[in-house]
């Protein structure tokens, strides 16, 4: 048998394809412009390249992290030309840990960037813009998150074990030894974590840790083999030394140690305790989530006599504000364990004109018992996926105004377009800073009805 010719590519008339770049390699660039995304834009022999850590107007050397096509993906290594808003990276990892992208631009530059993003989105795809811009949401630029998953895996042939964050553009993991958007109270646990862990007998069975500060500080160890009591002795001295609840996820759900022990977080202006499990969605940013949850009380203007739906409650975020002001709240999420837990945290708070109920919201609004009546208003908060189906149905529930938060301008603008044909125009819109140091967006929009 004829051995087979190797190295051949057989190319479609009329061209050759080009040779694919490798990973790691280097190059020189001079970026253009910034895209949406805060990444650097730099066109070189045909290919567009989106460049993390890089400005408009600089001459910088970067790294590829992959390519497809004719867009190639790569991080800065070296700035030979820096830009005049260039700033010194605040954080030590700057570059190789993937949370925080756009440390080099200063906050209030980030936050134009933001803007800039929601506008365009709306503009180019729904072809409207709000009759007013609201003023961005921000908070400190620091030290704001509650919440972190910090990564851990055994590297066999390394016989070590790697504990961090997830690195820009691969799974590596970065050592983490400070994080400045972490809050205070995590930061001595996350710079203590990795020798507790390194202590432990099976590190080859250890998950990811969460760790959270609320109305207590936890700490969630995810685990694929049981732990022995030396371990748990470990982790409890741990614990006990920083004064943090300690959680265990093995089969089944996460378990506290203590199971006498509550943990969840405070809605300060109305004076409200939301009980909150490790795995439950929470805002990392509790000082922009009361200020959001304000301002969406502001914009929706509930009347004491009405009937408001809220969809994708969640633990009850929103839920709980509004049914303070309101005759009524009717919330709806498509988790159902998020569903009694936001029941229990109404209950708990002593309000009993809120209804919860669970529904797959990912596909059009049914004729539930819970719709028939209609509803004044509507709040929603979707995932990143948006909520185009159930938009498709407000104008039937008669609400007369809504409020949509996004955490994804994308799917905002596809939902903008859906509500404006029925009817609704977009009155007002801003951005919300949930997450200073990246290029994510998170906005609130007011529609009212024609």
């Amino acid at each position: 048998m004829a051995k087979p010719v190797r190295g051949l590519r057989f190319q479609p008339s009329g061209g050759s394809r080009a040779a694919q770049i490798p990973v790691g390699k280097k190059q020189r660039l001079t970026i253009e412009r910034l895209a949406n995304d805060g990444r650097g834009i730099a066109f070189l022999e045909g290919r567009t390249w989106f460049v993390v850590g890089a400005l408009a107007g600089e001459e910088v050397e970067v790294r590829v992290l992959g390519a497809h096509g004719k867009v190639v993906e790569a991080r800065t290594e070296r700035v030979f030309s820096a830009s005049d808003l260039r700033r010194p990276a605040p954080c030590a990892h700057a570059g190789r840990c993937g949370g925080c992208s756009v440390q080099h631009l200063p906050h209030d530059e980030q936050l134009a960037l933001k803007q800039r993003m929601l506008a365009e989105q709306l503009s180019r795809v729904a072809g409207v813009e709000p009759e007013e811009w609201a003023p961005p949401l921000s908070g400190p630029e620091f030290g704001y998150r509650r919440r972190a998953r910090v990564a851990v895996r055994w590297d066999a042939k390394a016989k070590k074990l790697e504990v961090g964050f997830r690195a820009a553009g691969s799974q590596d993991i970065v050592a983490i030894d400070e994080c400045p958007v972490l809050v205070q109270p995590l930061q001595p646990i996350m710079s203590r974590l990795p020798a507790m862990l390194q202590r432990l007998s099976k590190p080859q069975a250890l998950g990811h840790v969460e760790l959270f500060s609320g109305s207590a500080i936890a700490v969630l160890l995810r685990h694929m083999a049981p732990l022995s009591a030396a371990d748990l002795e470990i982790l409890q001295a741990f614990c006990a030394f920083h004064e943090a609840q300690l959680w265990l996820h093995g089969e089944g759900e996460p378990q506290p140690v203590d199971p006498d022990q509550a943990l969840g977080y405070r809605l300060e202006p109305w004076n409200l305790q939301l009980a909150y499990r490790p795995g439950d969605f929470v805002q990392v940013n509790a000082g922009v989530n009361e200020a959001m949850v304000a301002q969406a009380l502001e914009w929706l203007a509930p009347q004491a006599d009405e009937r408001v739906l809220d969809l994708f409650c969640g633990l009850g975020n929103f839920a709980l504000p509004l049914a303070q002001k309101v005759r009524e709240v009717v919330a709806v999420e498509g988790v159902a364990t998020m569903v009694a837990r936001a029941a229990e945290n109404a209950a708990s708070n002593n309000l009993h004109n809120t209804r919860f109920f669970q529904a797959d919201l990912s596909q059009p609004l049914s004729d539930a018992e819970w719709a028939r009546e209609g509803f004044s208003a509507v709040l929603l908060d979707p995932p990143r996926d948006g909520a185009f189906e159930v938009v498709r149905k407000l104008a039937s529930l008669g609400a007369k105004r809504l409020v949509y938060v996004s955490c994804n301008p994308a799917t905002l603008a596809r939902d903008t377009v859906e509500l404006v044909r029925q009817g609704y125009r977009l009155k007002r819109a801003g951005i919300l800073d949930m997450f200073p140091q990246t290029a994510h967006v998170e906005a609130m929009a007011l529609f009212e009805a024609s």
